[in-house]
């Protein structure tokens, strides 16, 4: 358990019986008065804005089933209360477990000649989602995975096992009833991760780390795609 830091603030006197009184009939620096104990706390929003899409591997492509599917982004905000300064992110809400392939009917069922259509494959989306509350907050600090690759925090709720990841997408591979919300930025989540540990640093402390994740209206139960992967329907709950 990390120690507190000392919450120190300066004052100044103008007390000549004062031992930091400088002695000229003005006030001086001077002072440092434990005020209170402060942890401070980065805090990671995942919000319901959607903000491009990226493609992840299926870790069952084959020549029948696609190698990587197009999912959906939304905006991730981490920031901290000393610094305040913020960084924004693209982060993964869905996650999609092959289910099923299917034929698109067309010109060529018509005709009696099924085996000519083009297949579509479904999957299975297992998200999380705040129950009730409009957003829901997690304390993470405890459930850090850090290597030179990767950054992960790993927890369990409402039977489910959530996972937040940062790294090479392309090596990720999620176990079945897992809710994965997988960072995407343009270094292979190194940004991400310089960012965490930067303001790990800059705090002297091992700071508290809390997840928020807001509610979305709307939320897909099973994605339909074409062979290379392209979303062709999205299917809501």
């Amino acid at each position: 358990m990390p120690i507190p830091e000392l919450n120190l603030s300066l004052g100044l006197t103008d007390n000549d019986g004062s031992v930091f009184y400088a002695g000229s009939g003005e006030g001086k620096v001077i002072v440092r008065t434990d005020s209170a104990l402060k942890q401070h706390t980065i805090d990671i929003v995942i919000s319901e804005k959607q903000v491009g899409t990226v493609n992840l591997k299926t870790n069952i492509g084959s020549n029948q089933i696609p190698t990587e599917i197009e999912i959906p982004t939304y905006q991730m905000i981490v920031t901290d209360d000393k610094t305040n300064e913020k960084e924004v992110y693209r982060v993964t809400r869905d996650t999609y477990f092959f289910k099923e392939q299917t034929i698109k009917k067309g010109f060529w069922s018509f005709l009696g000649l099924k085996f000519l259509e083009a297949k579509n494959f479904l999957f299975e989306n297992i998200a999380f989602e705040p129950l009730t509350e409009t957003i829901e907050t997690f304390d993470i600090s405890n459930y850090r995975k850090l290597n030179q690759e990767e950054l992960s925090y790993t927890f369990q709720n409402q039977g489910k096992r959530i996972q937040v990841f940062a790294g090479d997408i392309n090596t990720l591979e999620i176990e079945k009833n897992t809710s994965c919300f997988v960072i995407v930025d343009e270094k292979k989540g190194q940004r991400f991760i310089g960012d965490i540990l930067y303001r790990e640093k800059f705090l002297k402390l091992t700071p508290k780390v809390k997840l928020h994740i807001v509610k979305r209206k709307a939320v897909t139960n099973t994605i339909e795609t074409n062979k290379q992967g392209q979303i062709e329907k999205l299917i809501y709950i």
